[in-house]
């Protein structure tokens, strides 16, 4: 029985989510739905990162066993065919029966993109974060420069289950993209849910000069969950890739 490593990319505005819930449209859904057409019997998928509801992807991963005899460009196109078109399979690859995508991984990419002006555009509001005030780059760039690292992340970290809030930042970029557009890219080995998005908040706080950059560090070493500011929304943010 082979394995294979499919690369995915999907809009999640209609989705609830990454992982199966109970009566609800779910990205594993309707992935494990297009595989069970294929090999006509019930196929469970790995993936290297679960979204949240809204959450966007380029380059997600996920990883399945295949009961029949069939090579990759075979499978990928079998898989497009049999998905909605939200979701496109963009590569599949065939890796060693003990692959597993969470475990393996040793970088993962996330996108934000943040519209930054006046007006909203109407076009990319459930792809960008809309916000109309003013944000200096430099001073979310300073900030930013505090969160790469090996640091407890517990105030940017709602604790499940008793889960370690140690987390190691490898990257942070900040770029105006286009006079509007503003892309935060974090590199890192993994996050914790909603990490990204609550780094991005606090990026967002120091923009507007709220906070000075130096305001990140205490909260950094805080570790209260209470001390940071709001979330930011789901619709901006992009699982780009995963390096193995």
């Amino acid at each position: 029985m082979k394995r294979f490593m499919a690369v995915i990319a999907y809009d999640g505005t209609n989705f609830f989510g990454f992982q199966t819930q109970p009566s609800v449209r779910t990205v594993q859904g309707v992935i494990e739905n297009a595989l069970e057409r294929i090999f006509k019997t019930k196929v469970n998928v790995l993936v290297s990162g679960r979204t949240d509801t809204g959450v966007h992807a380029l380059g997600q991963v996920v990883v399945f066993d295949s009961p029949i005899d069939i090579d990759e460009i075979s499978m990928k196109n079998a898989l497009n065919a049999n998905l909605p078109d939200d979701v496109y399979v963009r590569k599949v690859i065939e890796v060693d029966r003990n692959f597993h995508p969470r475990f393996e991984a040793k970088r993962r990419v996330y996108h934000y993109f943040i519209y930054n002006a006046p007006e909203p555009n109407l076009f990319i509001r459930h792809y960008a974060w809309w916000f109309p005030y003013n944000l200096d780059v430099q001073k979310m760039r300073a900030a930013a420069s505090y969160l790469e690292g090996e640091h407890d992340f517990k105030s940017f970290i709602k604790v499940e289950d008793d889960e370690s809030t140690v987390r190691t930042i490898y990257r942070i970029r900040i770029l105006r993209l286009r006079k509007r557009l503003i892309l935060i890219r974090i590199e890192g080995r993994s996050f914790a849910r909603r990490m990204v998005r609550n780094i991005v908040g606090a990026l967002v706080k120091v923009g507007t000069g709220q906070w000075e950059p130096e305001k990140i560090k205490e909260i950094l070493e805080a570790k209260s969950r209470s001390v940071a500011p709001a979330t930011a929304p789901a619709h901006g943010l992009y699982f780009y890739s995963v390096e193995f």
